[in-house]
């Protein structure tokens, strides 16, 4: 279990907890076909609450309306629970009040390379020195998204290329000072 933030789009699902998880996530889908990310769509209520929740009988009101007013639960994560899970699960209480709280959400292929912002791969950290410098090749340094690291877009990415960038060029400072 992992505490973290997604965005759903018509594309597909992102944000800092895919990110974290998106290496594990591209190698079960290439080993699998798929991969299954359960998500807690109430993550501030215990199992049991969110149970009793959901069984409060709900009168003539819709499962949208009884789920919002008891749960919480609107917009994007009421659409998730429709469109991931059958009719079945959504009549009885104890399985919808336990998908809830462990929503299957299956993942079949990442976006392709040419929308992305940033893509995996590049040049290990076991072929580097602490300078960066590749060590079967001196002299030639590495930093930003040449390295093979996941990476969140947007200002970590920033964060992290600048500084991995501020140490190659320490690195290739000292090498030339040695040389």
């Amino acid at each position: 279990m992992r505490p973290g933030e997604a965005m759903i789009s018509d594309d597909g699902i992102e944000g800092s907890l895919v990110y974290a998880l998106s290496a594990a996530i591209r190698e079960r889908i290439k080993v699998e076909g798929r991969a299954t990310l359960l998500i807690d769509l109430a993550p501030g209520r215990s199992p049991e609450r969110v149970l009793a929740e959901v069984a409060h009988p709900r009168g003539a009101r819709s499962l949208a309306s009884h789920l919002q007013s008891r749960v919480g639960l609107a917009g994007v994560r009421m659409a998730l629970l429709r469109e991931c899970l059958p009719e079945a699960v959504l009549a009885d209480p104890a399985r919808l009040a336990a998908a809830i709280k462990a929503l299957p959400l299956t993942l079949v292929a990442p976006r392709p390379l040419d929308e992305a912002i940033s893509s995996a791969g590049g040049v290990r950290f076991e072929a580097l020195d602490a300078d960066l410098m590749i060590r079967a090749v001196p002299g030639v340094f590495c930093s930003g998204e040449m390295l093979d690291w996941e990476a969140p877009t947007g200002g970590y990415l920033l964060t992290a290329c600048l500084a991995t960038g501020r140490r190659a060029g320490e690195g290739v400072l000292a090498w030339l000072a040695r040389r």
